[in-house]
Order: C-alpha cells, then structure tokens, then sequence
C-alpha cells in the first residue's frame, strides 16, 4: 500500500485514549489489534489538520504515517499501525485559529454588533496576557448573549457559534467549535 501521511492530536497528557493509554513518543509506531473498524478499533488519522481537529480530544498535533491495511473515508482514516513522524502543543495556535475562524464567521453573517466583535478583541488581549480570565469570560458571556438575542436568523447563530467558541478557554475545542462554525455558515451561505 502506498505511502499515506496525515494530522492526529492527542489530548494534553500526550496519552493514547484506548488500550494502554501509554505516552505517546515520536518516532515510535502504534500498533491495533483486532479487526480495524472506523471509530472503534484502530489508529485514525485525517489527511487534513481541519479534518483531524474535528476529533481532536486536545491541543496536542501530530504529523503522522499509517501503515498496513486500512480503511478511508472522506474526513479520516483508521489503520492498522501509525508512526508518529513528529508532534507539537498547538494551543496557541489554535487559540488563534478561533479567533481567525470567528472573525470571518461575524464578517460573513455581517454582524454589526460591537459587543460580538469585542468578544474576539478581548481573545486577542487576553492571549496577550493583557486581560484575566475572569474579563475573557465577562466579554464571552456578553457576546453570548448579544448573539442569542439574535439567533432568530441562522446566520445570527452561527455567529454566536462562532463567537462563543472564540472565547473558550480551551484552544483546541475552541478552534474545532469555531471552524465548525465557519463552515456551517459558509454551507448557509452558499445555498
């Protein structure tokens, strides 16, 4: 079988979620047991980043190689063996990502209020450090409920999707919550 890189991420802790739960190393290959099935057995992995961040139990990327039989489908694949080419803590990257995804999100429902944008603003600051979690949160909960005053319209609930995801605290299911629903919208839109 061909040669078939992708992306797969790993919760903080960097351990494998079923069997062992060993530590995952770079370099090192996993290996499956049993019959590969799409989501209950095998090492899975997406061809895309984006596709991977949709299952993504945390910050952690890693680029990787699937090895011996395996089975594809249109977003992941699962296979028997996956080598760990290398790997990274993506959280701020994927802070950023959220804020990115939002913003184009709000741009394109063409959401005029100022206390949604501010939400993303205040993201911004407070990956700078320039603001305490506590603001973060005052600002997400106000965009929060901006936007659900207009969530009458889908594409006020997208941006309050969008929105609220940037404002989480956690990056990787921020960047997943937003990229979501910046796609949702860009589907909405182009119907």
């Amino acid at each position: 079988m061909k040669e078939w890189f992708g992306w797969h991420f790993l919760q903080k802790s960097r351990r494998l979620r079923w069997g062992t739960q060993e530590v995952v190393e770079t370099g090192k290959i996993y290996t499956a047991k049993g019959k590969l099935k799409m989501c209950y057995n095998g090492l899975h992995a997406s061809a895309r980043a984006i596709d991977a961040l949709l299952y993504a139990p945390g910050p952690i990327v890693c680029r990787v190689e699937l090895l011996g039989e395996r089975i594809d489908e249109e977003d992941k694949s699962v296979a028997q063996k996956r080598r760990v080419i290398v790997m990274a803590d993506a959280t701020q990257v994927l802070h950023e990502f959220s804020c990115h995804c939002a913003t184009a999100a709000l741009c394109l429902a063409e959401v005029k209020d100022k206390r949604c944008w501010h939400a993303i603003e205040a993201k911004w600051s407070w990956l700078r450090g320039d603001i305490t979690d506590a603001e973060l949160t005052l600002a997400r909960n106000t965009a929060r409920d901006t936007a659900w005053d207009a969530a009458c319209g889908a594409a006020g609930a997208a941006a309050w999707d969008a929105a609220k995801a940037s404002a989480k605290a956690s990056a990787w299911s921020a960047a997943r919550a937003a990229a979501f629903s910046a796609t949702w919208l860009l589907d909405t839109c182009q119907e």
